[in-house]
């Protein structure tokens, strides 16, 4: 990547392309061109101008900052040829102008990108007459002809000014005006009249108006500057936000460079040091490189850096794989770190700006001795560093800031968080002593700590404070699963366990909100929530190192060997309980037995709970429902019980007879024989599958429809505690049925979640499903479940091409399809003492479903239960299987064809088996 100097970065820039003012002495003849001929001649020279700059732009590598200045460069000249022909054809005399014409906004600062609009001002002495307003009509027209985006405005001198003072995005444009062409005298008229008004509104209403906007924007563009898909100009830590930080620099002392404001004798008294103008330096062409790329690779005005973009450019950019990491992360990585430097920057510049523009603040002494004696003051009612205190002696000092601050219920003044950015690096000193880690650990475990965690990380602390931190800083996951980089999702997730204990999640977690009140490992669990994902981004099973790292970090922090491994088993075991819950049978008695064989206490069980809870929803917004809520407190309940010795799991005929007679106490209120016939009906696989209310439910489904003879009978009911529909199907059982009913579903807009496919005794299919929509919600309209049976009808009853209509159903986004998903699958015959398992990894896509379970009856296999998850693109669906005859498949020339077959359906050819 080109870094350009910083002298070459901010200063004008001289046209070097070659196709410069040349091209457009045509529209100097005598007479001028008619108007065709003109448009013709202007499209030319704007297609050499467009091609010739991403031509050298690709060629020479250009650093983004300079090929912007390059951009605008050329396209004043292009601008001004226009005005001076407009001029010549409307008839104004030769060397008068009614006007002057200046470039505002990003093109006023001399700065272009490919597809921006540009912004122009035509600005007079006086209101424009009738030639004068044929003259801006005529321009406009042919730039518009040209395709050229304008954003235009035509005011006189005291118009500008009223208008300025009404409307501060007005006023932030015309801060940027630059020259073009026209009428200088009346330019420089307007430039001295405006600089008169700016000082007498003084800063404090545009600062404060460009903070509101900032905010807006924030929340419309995403509030934090990690964002796996980040917006380049709008988002935090963007390009909007380094121009924000310029203006309320130019309005306050009228800079046009960030290096003005270096050195004693410069504005302000020396508000940036040379390195952190060179930051700012690095960060504007940084992102200008990358918004250049976004512009050439889409055509378009494309601000957003999705998916599908982020290896492209990182490509073109020349990020390629290095060690562990692939191109598209390293690319990632160091556009999130620009961000976090961006928003430093902000935190640095504004409240030097407003404290050397409008005074400083009055300090208040300590309000007692132990604020004092902890080297801390307050201005303006917020706390900051007492001025004679030296961070750089006692860099403790920066821990105690922290926990006064939540102690105390105070905001840190911006002069405070100015302070911490520019004394991080002396955090280093911190690691390993006594004091140091106990302040920390008070931070991390106490109120409202993910707060404080986001602004030591912010200022740069955590990172010099935990080394091991540092690697984690901005770095990304490539998928469609996690929203956050992986340090951000940290903190997320301190904040779910900050929200646990102050009982916000009740409703939501209920029993990880009880359980947080019975925790003996509370530091632990905090500690383990902060290094869960310490090792992402290091090769290799995260969770396995993660836990040798927590073993050679937790000492440092002050933890006892008691807790560094209690934390390092939850760092290795943190994803058992979750990929237990949703990827095996937890009816299933080998699979509570397997569980509560690793875990053997019910505190780790309970710290392993609310861990899980706590790192799903910190995942993003969409990725926690109540479906899988309800099977983490199933899961939890069953194994606690066997860890409380409170069930021994009987023998499988003891179980199954407690299952009849629990159901015949449920139909109770029917004739006995009716009783007695419906537990006839069912194999002791159906009877340990499900609770009472539900037998009670089959019981009347398959009385009416055998009072009926209807061939098929569809019934859906709503569980609203546990977010999903149950649809149970009762016909004549047959091979490739639930893969039929599968493809119904799809097309039907419902996504399993679960399944149990049971055959009667009397060789009708009783299989029931738990769907979810597209939202993770319940389907509850009335039409969406009727369309739903019908869906079903149809499909069995050869009334409708499944795969046809499954074409038709809305795929994923076209910029999600660059995130790949290796195809897997895995066949364990451990994991259930009476099935064989198979666990499938592929693409998510509309009636995955369906195909692999049609290659699964297409090799003789009946499917007992299915369990299905995706996280984001990544679909995984495991069935609990059996052979024909009832047993597990052992054979390995079966397994091997069985795997084929799956692999081949999830649209890809089968690898040579492992």
């Amino acid at each position: 990547m080109n870094t350009a100097a910083l002298g070459e970065a901010e200063a004008p820039f001289a046209p070097q392309i070659g196709f410069g003012g040349a091209g457009l002495e045509g529209l100097a003849a005598s007479p001028p061109p008619a108007r065709d001929e003109a448009l013709a001649l202007l499209r030319r020279h704007l297609s050499r101008i467009q091609g010739g700059m991403q031509e050298r732009f690709e060629r020479e590598s250009l650093a983004g900052l300079v090929a912007a200045r390059a951009l605008a460069a050329e396209m004043d000249g292009l601008i001004a040829g226009i005005l001076r022909y407009s001029l010549v054809a409307t008839g104004v005399p030769a060397g008068s102008s009614p006007f002057a014409l200046a470039a505002t906004g990003g093109y006023g600062r001399g700065t272009l990108a490919p597809y921006s609009d540009i912004d122009l001002l035509f600005v007079s002495d006086a209101p424009l007459e009738a030639q004068g307003r044929r003259a801006v009509e005529f321009m406009l027209y042919l730039l518009w002809d040209l395709g050229v985006k304008v954003g235009h405005a035509t005011r006189s001198v005291a118009e500008c000014l009223v208008d300025a003072r009404a409307d501060t995005t007005v006023q932030t444009a015309l801060l940027d005006a630059r020259f073009l062409e026209g009428d200088q005298a009346v330019y420089e008229r307007f430039h001295e009249a405006y600089a008169a008004a700016r000082a007498e509104w003084g800063l404090a209403q545009f600062l404060h108006a460009k903070q509101i906007e900032r905010g807006l924007r924030h929340a419309r563009y995403g509030d934090s500057p990690y964002l796996v898909e980040p917006h380049i100009k709008e988002g935090r830590g963007g390009l909007r936000d380094l121009q924000t930080m310029y203006w309320i620099a130019r309005y306050a002392f009228d800079v046009e460079k960030m290096w003005q404001l270096v050195g004693p004798d410069s504005p302000g008294g020396g508000l940036l040091t040379a390195q952190e103008a060179r930051a700012f330096r690095r960060a504007w062409s940084f992102l200008w490189t990358v918004r250049f790329h976004l512009h050439y690779v889409t055509g378009r005005a494309e601000e957003r850096l999705t998916f599908d973009l982020q290896p492209v450019v990182g490509a073109r950019m020349g990020y390629t794989r290095h060690g562990k990491q692939d191109g598209v992360e390293r690319f990632m990585k160091h556009l999130f770190l620009t961000a976090r430097e961006v928003v430093r920057l902000k935190r640095l510049l504004e409240p030097a700006v407003e404290r050397a523009a409008l005074g400083m603040p009055a300090l208040q002494p300590a309000p007692d001795s132990a604020m004092k004696r902890d080297g801390l003051t307050l201005a303006d009612g917020k706390i900051l560093f007492a001025p004679s205190h030296d961070i750089a002696a006692d860099p403790a000092v920066m821990l105690r800031l922290v926990r006064t601050a939540r102690d105390r219920g105070l905001e840190i003044h911006p002069l405070g968080l100015r302070a911490l950015i520019r004394n991080a690096r002396y955090a280093a000193r911190l690691r390993g002593q006594e004091a140091a880690s106990t302040l920390f650990l008070d931070i991390l475990t106490g109120k409202n700590s993910a707060h404080w965690l986001r602004a030591l990380n912010e200022a740069g602390v955590l990172s010099r404070l935990v080394p091991e931190w540092a690697r984690i800083v901005g770095l990304m996951q490539f998928d469609t699963y996690h929203v956050f980089t992986v340090e951000e999702h940290t903190i997320e997730a301190v904040g779910v366990m900050n929200a646990l204990e102050r009982g916000e999640l009740d409703t939501i977690a209920p029993v990880a909100s009880e359980l947080v009140g019975q925790l003996q490992s509370r530091r632990a669990l905090y500690a383990a929530i902060l290094l869960h994902d310490i090792a992402k981004g290091r090769g290799g099973d995260h969770s396995e190192l993660g836990a040798g790292i927590a073993q050679e970090l937790c000492p440092r922090l002050g933890l006892s060997p008691e807790e560094t491994e209690t934390v390092s088993w939850l760092v290795l075991n943190h994803l058992l309980v979750s990929q237990t819950a949703f990827k095996r049978d937890i009816d299933d008695p080998k699979t509570i037995l397997d569980l509560a064989e690793v875990v053997q206490s019910p505190e780790r069980l309970r710290l392993l709970l609310v861990l899980t809870v706590c790192d799903m929803r910190a995942v993003g917004p969409k990725v926690w429902n109540g479906w899988k809520a309800t099977l983490l407190r199933e899961l939890y309940w069953r194994v606690a019980e066997v860890l409380a010795g409170g069930l021994s799991v009987p023998e499988r005929d003891v179980r199954v007879a407690r299952a009849k007679e629990a159901a015949a106490a449920a139909l109770s209120f029917r004739p006995a024989a009716e009783v007695e016939r419906f537990l006839s009906l069912g194999y002791p696989g159906y009877w340990l599958s499900f609770d009472p209310e539900t037998h009670a439910r089959h019981a009347a489904l398959i009385r009416d429809s055998e009072s009926t003879g209807a061939p098929l009978t569809v019934r859906t009911e709503v569980l609203e505690d546990r977010a999903v529909t149950e649809v149970t199907v009762h016909t004549a059982d047959h091979p490739g049925l639930f893969s039929q009913i599968a493809g119904a579903l799809a097309v039907g807009g419902a996504s399993i979640v679960d399944a149990r496919i049971h055959t009667m005794t009397n060789g009708m299919a009783l299989d029931t499903f738990w769907v979810q929509d597209a939202g993770g919600g319940a389907l509850d309209a009335p039409h969406r479940l009727a369309r739903l049976s019908v869906m079903i009808e149809q499909a069995l009853s050869g009334r409708m091409r499944i795969n046809d209509e499954i074409k038709k159903v809305k795929r994923e986004p076209a910029r999600l399809r660059a995130v790949t998903v290796p195809p897997r699958v895995v066949i364990d015959n451990h994991a259930s003492n009476t099935h064989t398992v198979v666990e499938v990894n592929g693409r998510d896509r509309p009636g995955l479903l369906h195909d692999v379970t049609a290659a699964l009856s297409a090799q003789g296999v009946q499917i007992a239960s299915a369990h299905v998850t995706t996280y984001g693109v990544r679909a995984v669906d495991v069935f609990y299987v059996k052979d024909l005859f009832g047993l597990k498949i052992e054979n390995e020339r079966k397994l091997e064809g069985l795997r084929r077959a799956v692999l081949a359906a999830l649209g890809t050819e089968a690898a040579p088996a492992a």
